[in-house]
């Protein structure tokens, strides 16, 4: 949605100069033209105020229409963003190698960028929505605040969308980052090899594209080839090492519903759990840090509901640390795994136990088989001599 303002706004400043059409001014023309005029001129005025506000409205209606990752209207979004740029880009500068094409098609000349800006806006917009649903922040904050910068240059960039270099090599970044989401739905699989498998999909797409750029605009690619080709491994070295260092979040897997209680079991249709009953309002209600009163020989339970794709099967491990204030270093005290199908809305539901002998902080990190985090459950457990007050809740 905010591309798209964005995109009338940049249409409205061409409007506003193009030369009157046989020395007719605009207050001669048609009742049409003359507010479409109209209409343009405003939006250039307040085109700072719609950018912001279409760029708020435009990534909550991108929430909300973005439900899950694996519909195939997701995926037809996505796929269309991904051909309107392998196309727009190589036919803008196939157009501009040559005075004659710029003279038949100014139209397109001027269109051309419009559409990369608009599917490369796009993409961030559902990129900022999925990989925040999946990332941990303590983990994958370096990723995510490098995806929002570009979320919000690409607003203040459009004119860059003209240039070879710079949407080649954005162009490269959204594949790229598209198949590591898109390879597992249609594979069933998550892991080392899959992220392997979408990099060289990416790799694979992109090389149609640089043939494409060559056999039609040959001259000017060759200028730039090598700037491409260096952007490109810069972009491929940048995503591997967030990814063998866990900043990458573990998208499609994401939490929807998460916690740590006294105890939870599995009932008919629903899974059940033992919550202190005087819990404060900031840990009810803000994702506050809980602090659980237990009594000697008590175990604590870790609950957990992460969604996959319908055909994607997966590993998840619970890791239950404890911080060592001597040491100044958190010990892992237990690893518990267990398998999860995808498909269900909500979640695939799993959980673990550990008893608890030890007072301090603790945390559950939930994790897929080769260590990316998805969820983490930090809380501070206190002895009691006598049990706390406890409260059955049903579980998401």
């Amino acid at each position: 949605m905010y591309a798209i303002v964005s995109s009338l706004a940049w249409i409205a400043q061409l409007v506003e100069h193009f030369p009157e059409e046989e020395g007719v001014p605009s207050s001669t023309l048609g009742p049409g033209t003359s507010m479409l005029r109209t209409i343009f001129a405003w939006i250039k005025t307040y085109e700072k105020h719609l950018s912001a506000f279409a760029m708020v409205a435009g990534f909550i209606v991108d929430n909300l229409f973005f439900e899950r990752v694996d519909l195939w209207q997701t995926q037809a979004v996505f796929a269309s963003y991904a051909a309107a740029c392998f196309i727009a880009i190589p036919l803008l500068h196939w157009i501009e190698m040559r005075p004659a094409r710029l003279a038949s098609f100014p139209r397109l000349r001027l269109l051309l960028p419009l559409v990369t800006q608009f599917a490369l806006g796009g993409f961030w917009s559902g990129f900022v929505i999925f990989y925040g649903r999946s990332a941990v922040l303590g983990a994958s904050w370096p990723f995510l605040l490098f995806l929002f910068f570009i979320f919000l240059g690409s607003e203040y960039f459009h004119q860059y969308h003209e240039r070879l270099v710079f949407t080649s090599i954005l162009f490269f970044f959204a594949l790229y980052s598209y198949a590591i989401f898109a390879l597992p739905i249609y594979t069933g699989t998550i892991g080392t090899m899959t992220f392997i498998e979408s990099g060289a999909l990416a790799v694979g797409v992109f090389a149609l594209f640089t043939a494409l750029l060559r056999m039609l605009a040959r001259e000017r690619f060759l200028q730039d080839v090598w700037r491409i080709r260096v952007g490109a491994l810069a972009v491929l070295l940048f995503m591997n090492v967030f990814y063998f260092t866990n900043i990458l979040p573990p998208l499609p897997l994401s939490a929807t519903a998460a916690g740590v209680y006294h105890a939870v079991w599995r009932a008919p249709g629903a899974y059940l759990a033992s919550d202190e009953s005087k819990q404060s309002w900031g840990v009810r209600y803000l994702g506050l840090t809980p602090t659980l009163h237990v009594t000697p020989g008590e175990s604590l339970s870790a609950y957990s509901s992460v969604f996959a794709p319908t055909t994607l099967t997966a590993t998840i491990v619970h890791r239950w640390q404890w911080y060592d204030s001597a040491k100044k270093q958190w010990t892992t005290r237990a690893t518990i795994s267990y398998p999860i199908a995808g498909g269900r809305d909500g979640g695939y539901r799993g959980y673990s136990t550990m008893p608890i002998s030890m007072v301090g902080e603790w945390r559950v990190d939930i994790e897929t088989a080769d260590g990316r985090s998805i969820e983490r459950l930090p809380f501070t457990v206190e002895q009691a001599a006598v049990p706390p007050p406890l409260s059955t809740i049903t579980l998401q």
